[in-house]
């Protein structure tokens, strides 16, 4: 029998739970979705909804369902063929959805989001008491990305994958649990397709640069990879819930992790629940830009809970306005200096890594006057002030 992975009580605390089902694992590997594959996945999710618990579903798979209907061959992967795919495999893939639910008399709603959607304070709003409006009507919302018209070329448009999205999702709605099922069975020490002494690791207790490094590239159809489920797990453990990685092929395996067995790979919490304006805060939707803190700031905000002042400021990156969202990053312990390309500033090809963001009360403009200075010559320097702090602690989420 499996070993419980954080304790006999998880199937009680785990009341809210993202499943995202990947396209590698929908199709089973082949070039169209696999019936019998989601069937047992719907089964078990519908065990779930049956048991009281708000399920929510990320999946994937609307490309390659349309793929299928269309009879499209697979070389054909250029932005309008795959925007078409995805029109036509949404359909398909939401009456596969509906009908094998509806087996389980569970009622589904569609729900396509874009990245542009929630990066506004308000259609995050909007997308968040519809969704938990959803599930206090007891429908299971069917969340997936808005193919049609969220590429990259469309400024920014698009989450890239559904994993990021998963991770989204459960910070939008403060899920519990977010559980990403793939063909692959959770975090090995190297590729095991490739190296045959890799070996699963079943737990890691917060993400950093080293455990990064351990994650491959994409396979198979999907968009998405390890990478990017790190990504996902990163954001959910940090706004308060639990994250696992596990093979969506192993039996039963939702309702066994929802149970606490030791699948995959866990992430537990690394922050306790926060509230909605945090936690959009820390998805990073709507950052406009980023502020280059000294180790000394960088150790105050993760350490000690404090503001960020003038003092501890290095240095801005792009253009924003006071009350936007901005990222807060140092300079990665280790990290060597990349060329410039050309740019004055010598540290600007250097390698930083994000240790927060917030809602700073000065612009780039005027924080590049103010930056390494005393709280008390800000009003000297800029002939006015706005407080003591560049970001408050209270708008300010530690990743």
């Amino acid at each position: 029998m499996a070993k419980k992975a954080t304790g006999k009580d998880d199937g009680e605390k785990y009341k809210r739970i993202v499943v995202k089902l990947g396209t590698n694992l929908l199709t089973a590997g082949s070039d169209r979705l696999d019936l019998v594959v989601m069937s047992t996945l719907v089964g078990q999710v519908a065990r779930l909804h049956q048991q009281g618990r708000d399920v929510l579903l990320v999946t994937s798979g609307a490309i390659a369902a349309g793929r299928q209907e269309l009879g499209i061959s697979d070389g054909m992967r250029d932005i309008p063929c795959r925007q078409a795919m995805a029109a036509v495999g949404q359909t398909a893939l939401m009456q596969s959805y509906e009908q094998l639910f509806e087996w389980h008399g569970i009622k589904v709603a569609q729900a396509l989001l874009t990245r542009t959607d929630l990066s506004d304070r308000l259609g995050y709003l909007n997308a968040r008491r519809t969704l938990l409006t959803l599930l206090k009507l007891r429908v299971l919302p069917i969340i997936n990305e808005n193919d049609v018209v969220a590429v990259e070329e469309l400024g920014g448009a698009s989450f890239g994958d559904n994993d990021n999205l998963s991770g989204l999702v459960t910070n939008l709605v403060d899920a519990d649990l977010l559980v990403l099922l793939s063909d692959v069975e959770g975090l090995y020490t190297a590729d095991p397709d490739r190296d045959r002494g890799a070996t699963l690791i079943p737990s890691v207790e917060r993400i950093d640069r080293s455990i990064e490094k351990l994650a491959g590239g994409t396979t198979g159809r999907g968009r998405g990879g390890m990478r990017t489920k790190l990504d996902a797990a990163k954001l959910a453990t940090a706004a308060g819930a639990t994250a696992v990685i596990a093979g969506g092929l192993e039996k039963d395996v939702i309702l066994r992790v929802v149970a606490g067995d030791a699948l995959g790979t866990i992430f537990p919490p690394t922050a306790s629940k926060m509230e909605s304006r945090k936690r959009w805060i820390l998805s990073g939707l709507a950052t406009r830009g980023s502020i280059v803190v000294d180790a000394g700031a960088a150790r105050a905000l993760k350490e000690q809970n404090r503001s960020l002042l003038p003092a501890g400021v290095k240095g801005v990156e792009g253009k924003f306005q006071r009350g936007d969202a901005v990222n807060i990053v140092a300079e990665a312990p280790g990290a060597k200096e990349k060329p410039s390309k050309g740019k004055k500033d010598s540290k600007a090809g250097a390698e930083y890594e994000r240790i927060g963001c917030g809602i700073t009360n000065y612009s780039s403009k005027e924080l590049e006057a103010i930056k390494g200075a005393r709280s008390d010559r800000i009003e000297e320097l800029l002939g006015y002030a706005y407080g003591e702090e560049v970001v408050h602690r209270n708008d300010l989420v530690v990743s």
